[in-house]
């Protein structure tokens, strides 16, 4: 298939068309580089664009014959999102918008979005199955979950069926070292554990202690970016294999805690990496862990990469060797 993938120049987006052009398809890439890496852009064509641009996305549509689309183009900082609700409804509601009004216009039937576990809010049951009650607890799940009630209407009215896939927390880098995760500003706990590793932090703060878990931080489900990659492979072809519209959550299934994370990220790079203790974040629950027996039943999904040291390895040999420092 011709794919357009929105968002492929960042961090999940350029490992996802790598993956999609190593399995055939041919790719085509729209990314306008706010946060994303031209040099993470390692296959396909790419284009700088913008999703507000609504004659760049006929164009591309027309004149690319697009097949698909995988929908990864978005702003997706919790904090940032309840200081700039309306930023962040532009871009992930409005400018999807346009995207679906392209293909509908163009006659391109099948999108998958890269929705969050955000949508679901504070848990109410563990592991969250994809039934779980959705109420987001901030602007950006909200946003994710308004595009997903978008995406159900227009199966609905204009026959463009959709996978959502609801993340966990990526993370890892490909195997390759040579695409990995790089944002400006970092917020993600691996990358900021390996930072501090490093040298380039001064600072690795924990959140709370004081948590009803073991060892009183926070429990989180990680998966490896590649896994995430691959999900979205199986997604694209079962869409075009005739499945009808569905949302799916992707993670591994197994809660780490943030402690669990540093000594384990020290066990890779050989040191003890030194946290101290902050105050809680408002809004952080205690524990998120997905189920993805779903996806595992309907798609055949499996994480090649479940373990946790595993995914923390593939990261460090990417921030080791640079990343895309003095490349940005």
């Amino acid at each position: 298939m011709k794919i357009l993938v929105t968002g492929g120049a960042g961090y999940i987006g350029s490992h996802v068309a790598k993956k999609l052009a190593e399995s055939g398809h041919d790719v085509v890439i729209i990314d306008n580089l706010v946060k994303g890496h031209r040099e993470a852009v390692l296959q396909g064509k790419f284009i700088e664009g913008d999703l507000a641009d609504k004659g760049l996305l006929d164009r591309i549509m027309r004149e690319e014959e697009i097949e698909g689309v995988i929908h990864l183009a978005a702003y997706s900082l919790v904090g940032e999102s309840m200081e700039k609700p309306g930023m962040y409804y532009e871009n992930n509601v409005a400018n999807g918008l346009n995207l679906l009004e392209a293909m509908v216009k163009n006659r391109v039937r099948y999108i998958v979005f890269s929705s969050t576990a955000a949508v679901y809010g504070e848990p109410l049951e563990i592991p969250i199955t994809e039934t779980h009650p959705a109420v987001p607890a901030n602007t950006y799940g909200e946003s994710k979950l308004f595009f997903e009630k978008i995406l159900e209407r227009y199966d609905q009215i204009h026959d463009i069926r959709y996978i959502s896939l609801r993340y966990f927390n990526a993370a890892g880098a490909d195997s390759s070292g040579k695409i990995g995760e790089a944002h400006d500003p970092e917020t993600h706990l691996i990358p900021i554990v390996l930072e501090k590793a490093l040298g380039r932090r001064e600072n690795l703060y924990i959140y709370g202690d004081d948590y009803p878990t073991a060892d009183g931080t926070c429990i989180r489900d990680y998966i490896h970016v590649e896994d995430l990659a691959d999900a979205h492979i199986l997604a694209v072809k079962a869409l075009k294999d005739g499945l009808d519209s569905r949302i799916y959550n992707l993670g591994n299934g197994e809660g780490y805690s943030v402690k669990e994370v540093i000594n384990t990220a020290g066990e890779v790079v050989g040191k003890e990496i030194k946290a101290e203790i902050g105050e809680r974040r408002p809004g952080d629950p205690a524990v998120l862990v997905a189920s993805s027996e779903k996806i595992k039943k309907e798609l055949g999904w499996e994480p090649l990469y479940p373990d946790l040291k595993q995914i923390i390895e593939s990261a460090w040999r990417w921030h080791k060797g640079g990343g895309f420092r003095g490349n940005d």
